[in-house]
């Protein structure tokens, strides 16, 4: 399963609108393939030419398909970039959580307070920045809470507020799109590796923490407000500088 189309659009268009330019890059540099559950309306407030229109930019605008992999962006420089975001969908609890590459760009972006966002599930791939990543999601997989909490030492956000898609959403995915259930729930992961975590009672109502430098999204209805924030702290960041 790929990012969801509107989590990944939605802030997009709305950077590229700011006047900011987007650079899609995934860890082996292919076009990631939507998730079918996104590809509807029905995430675009049932506005059906909204839909229409992010579908046309995923599929033709040029900073949807001139695809970088997370290495050629590393060693082209960081320095170029003015911020980082990540959308939702399923692979950043399987696979972004440890990747290494995503997790030096992370660092990078933490050391020098850069514009760092990510949306719904995308939260959850901020722990690829921690020393042991891919331990602490080895531990939690097994439920061996004390080795993950051991291997959680040293977490660049630990201590930041935020937020992820809720246990109770998740809970709804599981039952009627995923016919199974994740290894662990996002927020309990995020708070056993020091984040402080919070999540609006109100399933799938928009919802965004802001702290320092970091931006959280806690489901796909977020995709606007979280757009706005992160334009917002770009905009701060690139004026200061």
């Amino acid at each position: 399963m790929g990012p969801y189309l509107n989590e990944t659009v939605v802030p997009a268009m709305a950077l590229i609108e700011a006047g900011y330019g987007v650079v899609l890059a995934t860890p082996n540099g292919k076009k990631p393939h939507i998730d079918e559950v996104s590809d509807s309306a029905q995430h675009f407030g049932g506005d059906e030419q909204a839909y229409q229109r992010s579908r046309t930019f995923f599929a033709r605008h040029s900073s949807m398909n001139e695809l970088r992999s997370l290495r050629s962006v590393i060693e082209e420089g960081l320095e170029n970039y003015a911020g980082v975001f990540l959308p939702g969908g399923q692979a950043p609890v399987v696979d972004l959580m440890q990747d290494a590459e995503l997790g030096e760009i992370l660092r990078y972006f933490h050391a020098l307070k850069k514009p760092t966002a990510f949306l719904c599930h995308g939260p959850i791939a901020s722990l690829a920045a921690m020393p042991n990543a891919r331990q602490f999601r080895a531990a939690l997989i097994i439920r061996d809470m004390v080795k993950a909490s051991e291997m959680a030492k040293g977490w660049q956000y630990a201590g930041y507020r935020m937020t992820v898609f809720s246990a109770s959403e998740e809970k709804s995915v599981e039952e009627n799109i995923l016919r199974g259930k994740l290894y662990f729930t996002m927020p309990d992961a995020l708070q056993m590796a020091g984040g402080d975590v919070t999540t609006n009672p109100v399933d799938f109502e928009p919802y965004v923490v802001e702290d320092r430098e970091l931006i959280t999204g806690q489901n796909p209805r977020s995709d606007h407000p979280l757009a706005a924030k992160l334009i917002a702290a770009l905009d701060r960041a690139t004026s200061a500088g």
